[in-house]
């Protein structure tokens, strides 16, 4: 018998992806679909997968979100086994490169469970200059490389090996070494 809540009997989707990203901003439908200037029904069949958003439904969703559109492609092919538990580093979904030199993919199969996991690549040279925060919390293990970060504006300096957390504070980052920094990430609630 299986006694998983969520079972994964179907593959991730566009609408469940929707549906987890909307919850994750404690928007109602009814808030998503007046800000798309859409129906309430419409948004519902394009979450339960029944509809498909055009191309600028999806251009504007993301806008809203504040996430990059490539994360409202879905995932890669997999055989029908792995979908929704395996994600091969060759499938991983580009969450897109929001800040200049920093390249973030999801290691989680989707957006649908309490927290999501990022692999995050600081290329040599990159920063994010001004501060931003978010009402999450989350922990970051350094792969690679060596990373500044200010916590509140607390500098700090992180090597491979060393972890740090962000909870609901502001953060900022540099990599002014040589190598790039890899890290993972772990995000609760999912922010991507």
């Amino acid at each position: 018998m299986n006694c998983d809540p969520h079972p994964m009997t179907s593959p991730n989707t566009l609408g469940r992806d929707l549906r987890a990203l909307r919850s994750s901003r404690k928007m109602t439908l009814e808030d998503l679909a007046a800000r798309l200037d859409r129906s309430v029904g419409w948004l519902s069949q394009v979450e339960r997968d029944i509809s498909t958003p055009r191309l600028s439904d999806l251009r504007e969703i993301a806008d809203i979100f504040d996430v990059p559109l490539s994360l409202l492609f879905g995932n890669a092919e997999a055989p029908e086994e792995e979908k929704g538990r395996i994600v091969r580093a060759s499938a991983r979904r580009v969450m897109g490169e929001q800040d200049k030199g920093l390249v973030e993919t999801l290691i989680s199969p989707d957006l649908t469970d309490s927290f999501e996991v990022i692999h995050s690549t600081f290329q040599p040279g990159s920063s994010r200059p001004r501060p931003i925060g978010r009402p999450t919390q989350e922990v970051a293990y350094l792969l690679s490389g060596k990373l500044d970060i200010w916590l509140n504006e607390e500098p700090f300096t992180v090597s491979a090996g060393d972890s740090f957390r962000i909870r609901e504070q502001s953060y900022r980052w540099a990599n002014p070494y040589q190598e790039p920094a890899i890290a993972i990430w772990v995000i609760s609630p999912p922010v991507y």
